[in-house]
């Protein structure tokens, strides 16, 4: 396996891309999972959300790569976010060959805060002010699927990410509900795979209820497990993740990782509905 750190901004050197790569086998192409860890758009939680979830994915044909996207309000708002996130996309797509994965292949994952990102680059990629100015082709952009996981959604959800993410506290009604992903979603939508607990305290799961909501609306493909227990942060739910915590330990949450690898090979074959 090779290593790979890619600065991502050219005025914050904390914005940066992680490429985890397997050693190559001939005539084999694996998928791409680009993760964004959560932390409120306050902080990267890459020690739980990041290089665990990389190579956990790994054994199940995919390369990996970890985004570090700006945080901490203020002038890191949105878009800017979803800007990196294209970037990384483009970096990912552009440099397929050398990273040993099919370029039609990849997914986004995110965790908590991390998830309203992953929700939106699925949801929101086709905006004007995601691209502007950055060369890339309409659709580009795009990931096959994404994999939100005990998502924030919208500010019901946990309105300090969303605070973060605008950067102020005292934001308009129409100014969150540009960013509540549940209130976008449409045909043109990447199918998703979403995670979440019902007895997280931190973020409603509620969340998650209307963002499957908003997909059943539009008829885009989804699928969703919800478990009865479990804390906000379950991560990949086992030792690797767990801190020492039981209540993070939990083998059947456990298995989300491999129900969303599973699902990438369905994908294609997924059923879009026609609603009224």
């Amino acid at each position: 396996m090779r290593y790979e750190r890619i600065p991502m901004s050219e005025t914050d050197k904390n914005v940066f891309l992680e490429a985890y790569i397997s050693d190559s086998i001939p005539d084999k192409k694996r998928k791409a999972i680009l993760i964004f860890p959560g932390g409120g758009y306050a902080m990267i939680c890459n020690d739980r959300e990041g290089e665990p979830i990389a190579l956990a994915f790994m054994p199940y044909g995919f390369n990996a790569f970890v985004l570090h996207y700006s945080i901490g309000g203020e002038d890191r708002v949105y878009p800017t976010q979803l800007r990196e996130v294209a970037r990384a996309i483009k970096h990912i797509k552009d440099n397929a060959e050398s990273y040993g994965i099919d370029p039609e292949e990849l997914f986004t994952v995110g965790f908590s805060a991390g998830g309203h990102l992953a929700a939106s680059s699925g949801v929101f990629w086709k905006r004007p002010e995601v691209t502007k100015g950055l060369d890339i082709p309409y659709g580009y952009n795009k990931p096959k699927g994404v994999m939100p996981i005990y998502p924030v959604i919208n500010p019901e959800g946990h309105r300090f990410s969303f605070s973060m993410l605008l950067g102020t506290p005292d934001s308009t009604k129409e100014e969150l509900d540009y960013v509540s992903v549940d209130q976008h979603v449409d045909r043109d939508s990447s199918p998703a795979f979403i995670m979440h607990t019902f007895a997280d305290r931190d973020v409603d799961v509620r969340n998650t209820l209307s963002l499957a909501k908003g997909y059943a609306d539009a008829g885009v493909p989804f699928e969703m497990h919800i478990y009865p227990n479990g804390p906000h942060g379950v991560a990949l739910a086992n030792k690797v993740t767990d801190m020492g915590n039981p209540a993070y330990n939990d083998p059947i949450i456990a298995e989300w990782v491999r129900l969303a690898a599973a699902w990438t090979d369905k994908i294609d074959n997924l059923e879009y509905l026609e609603r009224n």
